[in-house]
């Protein structure tokens, strides 16, 4: 489990925790903070997918089955003793719905609250839609990861820093762009969706994830593009709505 699963600070008496799938390309360590700002109440997990941080030399997933399986098989003795909540944000968006959908669907678990950033729903038109930037060529490539925003430049113009980046990134978006999943003929979940987005990012089909749950499901906008979660004021409002939805919810399910 260790080595899919990462905890910075483990709580034991936590009441409730929370898994955190990483944008494409990206790691575990970006959560890092998060276990450390949300109160103890809350315990931060984060999914580590190969060939970056300790699996480095772990070759990459070639698609989403192969990622479900394993994180479903090292999620699930964690998730049977206490509740549970999934956010993602861009590709992880996309990972952690489908690994909500698995757990429903093979072991009848579903989480108290699911939080999707920065993605349209698999299903909508506008994700089938979308260009395959995988395909591209590392040239435009990184023109067009430049024009959304969020990378530093100084990793941008540094190829021995690329030499390592792109290859998880291109094989990440490989694996979204590449996920087919049907729109729900009813709900999958019960629980409340709550979906962010950057309000200079492309356009993304946010309305189209109402369909997963018969849940309550809002929308919630920040100032900035893509990675709009990393600005700190946005941060630190985007925790907020999770810590009151989160404990809400565990209210609820008590």
């Amino acid at each position: 489990m260790e080595k899919v699963i990462s905890c910075f600070r483990w709580r034991p008496e936590a009441a409730v925790r929370l898994i955190c799938f990483p944008w494409a390309g990206g790691g575990s360590i970006h959560y890092s903070r998060w276990g450390n700002v949300l109160n103890s109440s809350i315990e931060v997990l984060a999914v580590r997918l190969p060939g970056r941080e300790s699996r480095a030399g772990e070759p990459f997933f070639e698609n989403m089955q192969q990622l479900v399986d394993e994180v479903v098989a090292a999620l699930l003795p964690l998730l049977r003793d206490k509740p549970f909540a999934l956010f993602g944000h861009s590709f992880g968006a996309v990972t952690s719905f489908a690994v909500a959908d698995a757990l429903k669907k093979r072991h009848d678990l579903e989480p108290l609250h699911v939080f999707l950033s920065g993605a349209a729903a698999p299903y909508s038109e506008l994700r089938l839609n979308a260009p395959k930037r995988s395909q591209l060529s590392d040239d435009d490539f990184l023109r067009w990861l430049a024009s959304i925003g969020g990378t530093p430049a100084e990793l941008l113009e540094n190829p021995e820093v690329l030499k390592l980046f792109l290859p998880a990134l291109k094989a990440d978006l490989h694996v979204v762009e590449n996920f087919r999943c049907e729109k729900p003929d009813r709900p999958l979940l019960s629980c409340s969706v709550s979906c962010f987005d950057g309000k200079e990012d492309v356009p993304h089909d946010l309305p189209a994830w109402r369909n997963i749950t018969s849940g309550d499901f809002s929308i919630r906008t920040f100032d900035g593009s893509h990675f709009y979660l990393k600005d700190p004021g946005n941060e630190k409002i985007l925790l907020d709505l999770i810590t009151k939805s989160v404990e809400t919810a565990e209210m609820d399910y008590l």
